[in-house]
């Protein structure tokens, strides 16, 4: 059989390639850098002064190196791809709100250090402050791989100020985290499977969002998956983000399937949704951020929502290192 036969399997093929010829670029100049450390170690075993500008170049191989195996840790299909996170106010009103414009901004910091594009997509504000729901688009190798480890409930805990007695409430957001599908290769979506509604945007954003129907709303009639759009100003830009986002949560739907189908033949129970709650951050009567699955904690919950994510990331990987085989 011709190799570009079948278009979508020859993409998937040399997406993987280039996948690895990258991986394997990675590999050779860090083999590089060790040659030279070891030119420069021998050196240094003649001029014992030379060794302390030598540790730095040490410290860093080293945290690198960790980077890379990590790299390698990943087993999923889709762990290199451009992720798209979710994130969902639970009940609690204003407090729940807050608190998810609060993980907003900490995905947002994240990306912003790991130097990866985010895309605020689509975002619904609360009644009174913070958000009912956004969603991010963040670009970059890897960035499904390392986000997944994000998907769940996040509970807060803090002296309220938003109550006139300050009283400690606890506020829960649920963050879904999705590979980014990609046409050429997925092709799990059918324009003629798809009912499209427009209607006109609510919220903030004055009487301009009003006067003309730019929300989009998005039936996957097949399945039954509903989303919408009202962010943007333009109904095309809209529906654009909406058929992406509604791309994405089809591929979910299949890494779905195939996880309860795996869990089926080892005789496991796959959770999902809201009961899954993953991490609490504690600000109020002392400080702490814990993940529940690691057991993985810290005492400065600042750095962490200043997107200081990078620790709970590395302890999850390391937890299901092996384990998605």
């Amino acid at each position: 059989m011709d190799f570009w036969s079948d278009t979508a399997e020859a993409q998937k093929t040399m997406r993987r390639l280039g996948q690895l010829s990258r991986l394997v670029e990675k590999w050779r100049r860090e083999e590089k850098k060790v040659a030279e450390l070891a030119e420069d170690l021998a050196v240094a075993e003649e001029d014992p002064s030379l060794i302390v500008e030598i540790e730095p170049r040490i410290a860093d191989f080293a945290e690198r190196l960790d980077e890379l195996e990590l790299e390698l840790a990943f087993s999923g299909e889709y762990d290199s791809r451009n992720a798209l996170l979710s994130i969902h106010a639970g009940a609690g009103g204003t407090e729940s709100q807050d608190w998810a414009e609060m993980l907003l901004r900490m995905y947002l910091r994240w990306a912003e250090r790991w130097d990866y594009e985010a895309e605020v997509l689509e975002t619904t504000p609360g009644e009174e402050a913070g958000i009912k729901s956004a969603t991010i688009g963040i670009r970059g190798d890897y960035a499904y791989g390392y986000l997944k480890s994000e998907h769940g409930v996040h509970r807060l805990v803090r002296l309220s100020p938003f109550d006139s007695d300050h009283a400690r409430h606890t506020s829960f957001a649920l963050v879904e985290v999705l590979p980014e599908a990609e046409k050429d290769v997925d092709a799990l979506l059918r324009t003629e499977d798809v009912k499209i509604d427009v209607f006109r945007s609510s919220g903030p954003g004055g009487q301009h969002m009003q006067k003309t129907s730019t929300a989009v709303r998005l039936t996957h009639l097949p399945t039954g998956t509903v989303v919408t759009c009202q962010s943007e100003r333009s109904q095309l830009q809209n529906k654009e983000i909406a058929f992406r986002i509604l791309e994405s949560r089809l591929l979910e739907a299949e890494l779905v399937k195939k996880a309860e189908e795996k869990a089926k033949l080892k005789g496991k129970h796959v959770e999902a949704g809201w009961g899954n709650q993953i991490r609490s951050y504690v600000l109020h009567p002392y400080k702490m951020v814990k993940d529940h699955r690691t057991d993985f904690q810290t005492g400065d919950p600042e750095a962490v929502l200043a997107g200081g994510l990078d620790d709970f990331i590395t302890a999850y990987l390391r937890s299901i290192a092996g384990k998605e085989e």
